[in-house]
């Protein structure tokens, strides 16, 4: 099939850069389907999705419905030959995944079966895991279960954050889409089924798992915790009664004879925080209620007052 019909399915960023290939490719784009519109930061202001947004800027048509299983008709009435998804947010149905001709593929950023669900990225950091990669595979009624057509690996930076790494295996993930989708098109890769030995799921972050513990982590465990949530959502942890959020941080590994947690003092432009098995070191934070602001600005104000204090 020269110039199939696609639908596409995507919500974030992440997603957009998926879209932008096949604009770029001059892919027969007829439908981008994103999460609804939702607001954001503290003044709630409605903003479109970045799928969305991409695709009014070049006239492809954009629905964003609520419940997806409602919309099946008027998704099907535009006749797609091949679904694309990445990063979409909702299960899609049997329905929608069975009607193209071409089947539906996912960009899925980890190295399936390990990391199947909705946070593959961060789940990969937090575990120290020291690769990870995409995989162009099936779309299929079971979570990231489908056949693997193609896969890139890369390592993981020793001090690479979330953010760093999905901005890293955006590009990686485009890259594979341009050079894989028109095989796939013309049935010349063959899908591999995966094993179910090693998988791992990657549910989205819950709210609970943004606090840190300095009495239950380790330092290596502590430090992969912040750094994979760092830009977005921020691991914190509560110390006089408010939040901290940890938004850019290294660590040293070594004895320390203060209790973990215990704020040690300010030093080469970090807030030094004790831990078991070493030292975190802190280098840009935001204490509840105020502005984000690195470690200097931080220890000409409300800081030096808590060393000798100890995070909850």
């Amino acid at each position: 099939m020269k110039n199939p019909r696609i639908i596409f399915f995507g919500t974030p960023a992440f997603a957009g850069g998926m879209l932008k290939v096949l604009i770029e490719e001059k892919y027969q784009v007829v439908l981008a389907v994103t999460q609804p519109d939702r607001p954001v930061g503290r003044k709630k202001v409605i903003e479109r999705t970045p799928v969305a947004s991409l695709a009014d800027e070049y006239g492809i048509d954009v629905l964003q419905p609520v419940k997806l299983s409602a919309e099946a008709d008027a998704i099907l009435a535009y006749n797609p030959d091949l679904i694309v998804t990445c990063a979409y947010g909702q299960f899609v149905p049997t329905k929608i995944l069975n009607a193209p001709s071409l089947g539906a593929v996912n960009i899925h950023p980890s190295l399936l079966p390990r990391y199947r669900g909705g946070a593959p990225i961060q789940r990969a950091i937090m575990n120290g895991d020291e690769k990870t990669g995409v995989c162009l595979m099936e779309m299929t009624k079971q979570m990231d279960a489908g056949r693997v057509y193609a896969r890139v690996e890369t390592p993981i930076g020793e001090d690479e954050t979330g953010s760093q790494l999905f901005d890293r295996l955006e590009g990686i993930s485009a890259e594979l889409l341009r050079k894989n989708l028109p095989d796939y098109i013309e049935g010349k890769l063959e899908g591999i089924p995966q094993s179910e030995e090693g998988m791992v799921l990657a549910p989205n972050i819950a709210r609970e798992e943004e606090l840190v513990s300095f009495e239950k982590e380790e330092i290596n465990s502590l430090y992969n915790h912040i750094r994979a949530l760092c830009d977005e959502p921020y691991s914190y942890g509560m110390i006089n009664g408010k939040r901290f959020k940890f938004c850019k941080a290294r660590k040293e590994n070594g004895e320390c004879s203060e209790e973990a947690g215990t704020v040690i003092g300010f030093e080469n432009h970090a807030m030094k925080i004790a831990a078991k098995g070493g030292i975190l070191l802190v280098y840009e934070m935001q204490m509840e209620g105020k502005s984000r602001m690195n470690a200097d600005a931080f220890a000409n104000g409300a800081g030096r007052s808590l060393i000798g204090k100890k995070f909850e």
